[in-house]
């Protein structure tokens, strides 16, 4: 019998093909779980399972921000209300040479793939990163609008997972073109500038169409990282990014070799105009707005909510179009000319108040001075803040005598200091302010407006807010309504002798005599001298013959809201009105008897341009054409010998305030109506000024009316307020564009009042002879 053969205890060696059969094998599982997990991970990713991802509504509609947007009616955005200053812009808007700079610099193979870069991905994750990033700009729009920042490497990669998914449902839900005008308008450049728009706007100063090829090169470098590439922070970094930029364009021939190394010789060149809601032109027009805005939102709601209550615009998130009438070339003039002549008339008051004893204020009891400074104390924004903080009344008040770190306003810029509140209160009751308003008496537009010298530091709305008394302009109100009544000729005389008003006559409870400022009494003088020589006996004769109850109805007709007492020195001007009330009134006599309701904003839309509000005019007649005309041709006299005569003079040898009246001499030589206005103590100067097309006035004054001049040289309205209208209509007439007026008043066709005659009739006295610094 034969014997088993014992099995062996060694094992059997693998062969070459067996190890090959399992590598390959291994290989596929390994690869295969790996594509599964991939997908699973994309699946996960699109589920939700990471974290929350966007509905297909939310694709549809991404939630952004839109800046309110203020525009002039030259189509220039003058301003902006925002909690993100972003200003929407389409493809189309986008210049070619930044899209292709985008295109070059963040996603050259943008136009071939659906979202995701394969090859870029590959790339990223053989090299770490260190040859470029996978982010394509649909994941970088994904990641703006979807996805936040990661605290960690495990967020980080979900992040990237759903970065992918969401860039490949923007594919399918946007064109390229749309994901490109998305992503630069989602994008935060610092400063206030967010989106590519208010980026172009706020680092160099244009619109995007005007956008030069370094220009854009700038802002799509900073699409890297805005922190790092600050053009205000870091130039020399930003100007190698902006190489960088140039240097992509070349590589993928967006530009050639010459263009490129020119462009890249040039400096960085930014002209920087900030848009905080301090910054920029028309600060206080603005803030008119804004508070405007705030009422029309609560009575116009654009919808109910679910619950059933209204649901209101947001001016800060909602991208409304707001249409305005200011010009924004006039109101650069206009800014331009109060800065110009108010940084020189303070000089020459700076000068003076130098032997006060009781600077800033005059002729007032060290009392009265402490009632000032104890008003101020209790209007202040610091008292306020400190209320609302709970602090005692003895807490506050102690406050304001211990030194404090400020930034304080001068004329040649802001200055850092140490001081007390109240001696702050002082510093800044020195300062004169101003206020300007012009507008188109025909359509009631509001083209300029200007509520003070410097909104940052004195926000006080001087146009708007502020009523002032009025002096000698309010003497057209009273020559129009005598001769609406009385069909009174310019040409008419009468006597310059005092006039009494008795106690109990006219509102008065004692007797009432005015006086001249000249002192002259005797003789007669035409109507039209008398205007022009703003004499006071005269006024008051009309006054008295008429009675003031009509002169205050006529005002009242013409859009003044202010209360007027109808009592005897309303002749004389003795009641406060606002700027704006005076220049609306003033356009009923440009636009021949009919008041039109002064407009600022003619048209809202929403964002998408639907129109939400549209301006109806409003107007009425108030006097006749005829004495509409003729009260003109009186003010005409104002500016040809009376006390606005200085637009018309050149240099002279008698010019002794050539260097307090800014920008003489003018030289005007088109008609032109107007009337000077001087307040008790020198107060108030005010000059209303009236071309056919065109009403401005203006008013400069203190704070407070204990801070003037000390004489009427100094003091009077032609020489504190008429060089700022000077100023702007020289620079308005200077631009042709703005079609300003150097015509003559319209006159009507049926005129019975006879006007021909000399502009200063003799009648007793000489009258041709008016010194031109009279009121």
């Amino acid at each position: 019998m034969a014997k088993a053969t014992p099995k062996s205890t060694k094992k059997r060696k693998k062969t070459p093909a067996n190890n090959t059969i399992k590598f390959i094998k291994g290989f596929w599982i390994l690869f295969g779980s790996g594509i599964f997990l991939v997908i699973l991970s994309f699946l996960f990713a699109s589920w939700g399972v990471f974290g929350e991802m966007p509905t297909f509504e939310d694709l549809e509609n991404p939630q952004n921000d839109l800046a309110t947007q203020i525009i002039s009616s030259d189509g220039v955005q003058i301003g902006t209300f925002f909690d993100e200053n972003r200003t929407p812009v389409n493809y189309n808007d986008l210049p070619e040479h930044l899209v292709n700079a985008l295109v070059a610099t963040e996603d050259a193979r943008y136009y071939s793939h659906s979202g995701i870069d394969g090859r870029g991905t590959v790339r990223a994750f053989v090299f770490l990163g260190t040859k470029g990033g996978a982010s394509t700009i649909s994941q970088q729009l994904a990641k703006q609008l979807f996805t936040g920042g990661s605290r960690n490497i495990w967020e980080r990669i979900t992040q990237k997972l759903k970065e992918w998914v969401i860039a490949t449902r923007l594919e399918r839900q946007y064109t390229k073109n749309e994901i490109i005008a998305m992503y630069l308008n989602k994008y935060d450049f610092l400063n206030q500038a967010i989106g590519i728009s208010s980026a172009s706007r706020i680092y160099f100063g244009k619109t995007l169409k005007d956008l030069k090829i370094e220009e854009a090169a700038v802002l799509v470098g900073m699409l890297k990282n805005s922190s790092l590439y600050n053009p205000l922070r870091r130039p020399e970094l930003v100007r190698d990014r902006r190489n960088t930029v140039l240097g992509q364009m070349y590589k993928y021939g967006y530009i050639g070799e010459k263009e490129k190394n020119a462009l890249q010789e040039l400096p960085l060149q930014l002209e920087y105009s900030p848009e905080g809601h301090k910054d920029g032109t028309a600060q206080y027009f603005r803030e008119y707005v804004r508070s405007w805005m705030a009422n029309w939102v609560k009575e116009n709601p654009k919808g109910e909510n679910e619950e059933g209550d209204p649901e209101y615009y947001d001016i800060y998130r909602d991208g409304l179009r707001i249409n305005v009438t200011i010009d924004s070339r006039m109101q650069k003039y206009a800014e331009a000319a109060v800065q110009e002549h108010m940084s020189n008339l303070q000089k020459e008051f700076d000068k003076q108040e130098k032997k006060n004893k009781t600077t800033p204020f005059r002729n007032i009891t060290e009392a009265e001075k402490e009632s000032i400074l104890k008003r101020a104390i209790k209007s202040s924004a610091r008292r306020k803040k400190m209320l609302s903080a709970g602090k005692s009344e003895k807490e506050i008040n102690a406050s304001f005598d211990i030194k404090t770190e400020m930034t304080i306003f001068s004329w040649k810029g802001d200055i850092d200091t140490i001081m007390t509140p109240r001696d702050s209160i002082l510093y800044y009751k020195k300062f004169l302010r101003s206020g300007l308003m012009s507008m188109e008496p025909q359509t009631g537009h509001v083209k300029a407006w200007v509520g003070g010298v410097n909104y940052t530091h004195f926000q006080y709305d001087h146009v708007y807010q502020g009523a002032r008394q009025v002096g000698s302009t309010f003497k057209p109100f009273v020559y129009a309504t005598a001769i609406d009544q009385l069909k009174l000729s310019p040409c008419d005389t009468l006597p310059l002798s005092q006039i009494t008003i008795s106690a109990g006559s006219h509102g008065v409870t004692e007797d009432w005599t005015p006086k001249n400022s000249d002192g002259e009494y005797t003789g007669y003088l035409s109507l039209k001298s008398a205007l022009a020589k703003s004499v006071n006996t005269i006024s008051a004769r009309l006054m008295d013959k008429i009675g003031p109850e009509p002169i205050a109805r006529l005002a009242t007709k013409m859009g003044v809201k202010s209360p007027i007492t109808p009592v005897a020195s309303i002749a004389l001007g003795s009641v406060d009105l606002k700027l704006s009330e005076m220049v609306g009134a003033y356009s009923t006599f440009a636009n021949q008897g009919i008041y039109t309701k002064p407009v600022t904003i003619t048209s809202i839309e929403d964002k998408n341009g639907a129109i939400l509000y549209q301006f109806v005019p409003e107007t009425k007649d108030v006097i006749s054409k005829e004495a509409a005309y003729v009260t003109i041709n009186l003010m005409e006299g104002v500016t040809h010998s009376g006390s606005g005569v200085r637009l018309r003079t050149g240099a002279s040898s008698r010019y002794d305030l050539k260097n307090v009246v800014t920008g003489h001499p003018y030289q005007f030589t088109n008609p032109i109506a107007g009337k000077t206005g001087t307040t008790q103590n020198q107060s108030d100067g005010w000059f209303m000024g009236i071309v056919p097309n065109l009403v401005t006035g203006v008013w400069v004054g203190a704070d407070d009316r204990a801070t003037h001049f000390q004489t009427t040289k100094f003091g009077q309205g032609a020489t504190m307020a008429l060089p700022i209208w000077g100023l702007y209509m020289k620079k308005c007439y200077t631009d042709k564009t703005l079609e300003v007026s150097t015509g003559a008043f319209p006159k009507p066709e049926e005129l019975t009042i006879e006007v021909d005659c000399k502009v200063f009739r003799e009648s007793n006295i000489q009258d041709e002879n008016i010194d031109e610094f009279s009121m």
